[in-house]
């Protein structure tokens, strides 16, 4: 029997630690209606590559956009947008010669403009302007375990509530994170849930539990945009704020004249083949 049959390139690429399994699918052709069960697969732990989610590139028909993705977390859970995800999937089609330093391309939330930093101190991160926030609410009042707790929410492409505290190390985020993650207040989509500690008007401490993913991850892009723009609109920072991860990585959010830019790094680390048929996947 010869393993090496059967196999789909790959690339895995991480943005602060988020990382991400990503296939370039314009010649591959897997089916949308497989996708789900590719990402459960190839992202699982021991089983698979291990990854926060997948996402799949494909040529786009809207001639505007260099591209367009699929992307799902690892649970297998289609999601419209991920910002640390965006940075790769423009790095990545930029290195690969699919889409020029700046450009756009095609995601479930809307178009998203991205910009590959190709000079001065900056060099090789990756700025993206996400879609426009919407359904922003703040000071919203929840039962959670017979406790009144004051949470914010905003949909920076995907649902997040954010909780402001005086030290986020100390929060139980196994425990809170899951309880307002499922909260009734945000069913049935449900919601990303943001911890965040402001040091000073342009810096800020971040935890995120993120859905999908069901568990606390070294970063979350559109979840560092939802609690800038929170904080900003609480009058906590500036326009502009960088805000320290879990994985002790630190992402820029600008806020110009309402529109959300994010920043940070993106890094390829390393690329292979998937061996499909341990994996229970076919083309």
């Amino acid at each position: 029997m010869d393993i090496f049959t059967d196999s789909v390139p790959f690339f895995k690429m991480q943005g602060c630690g988020n990382d991400f399994v990503v296939i370039d699918n314009r010649e591959l052709g897997i089916p949308e209606e497989a996708m789900a069960d590719w990402a459960k697969a190839v992202c699982a732990r021991a089983f698979g590559v291990c990854a926060d989610g997948l996402f799949f590139l494909e040529n786009a028909d809207d001639p505007t956009l260099a591209y367009r993705w699929h992307f799902y977390n690892s649970d297998g859970s289609r999601a419209e947008m991920c910002g640390n995800a965006s940075r790769c999937a423009a790095k990545l089609s930029h290195a690969i010669g699919l889409a020029p330093a700046e450009h756009a391309f095609g995601t479930d939330a809307g178009p998203i403009r991205a910009k590959v930093l190709l000079d001065g101190p900056d060099e090789g991160r990756v700025k993206v302007q996400l879609t426009p926030p919407l359904k922003t609410e703040t000071d919203i009042t929840l039962d959670v375990d017979g406790q009144p707790l004051t949470v914010h929410f905003t949909d920076t492409g995907v649902p997040h509530t954010v909780v402001f505290v005086d030290d986020v190390q100390k929060i139980d985020i196994m425990d809170l994170g899951p309880k307002l993650r499922y909260h009734a207040h945000f069913a049935p989509a449900g919601t990303n849930v943001n911890f965040a500690q402001v040091i000073d008007e342009n810096t800020m401490l971040l935890r995120t539990y993120e859905r999908g993913v069901e568990a606390e991850t070294y970063a979350c892009g559109t979840g560092a945009a939802a609690t800038q723009l929170l904080a900003h609109t609480l009058g906590l920072t500036n326009d502009h704020a960088d805000l320290t991860t879990t994985g002790n990585e630190v992402l820029t959010v600008f806020l110009e004249n309402g529109t959300v830019y994010l920043q940070g790094a993106a890094e390829l680390t390393f690329q292979g083949e998937l061996y499909l048929k341990p994996l229970g996947l076919s083309l």
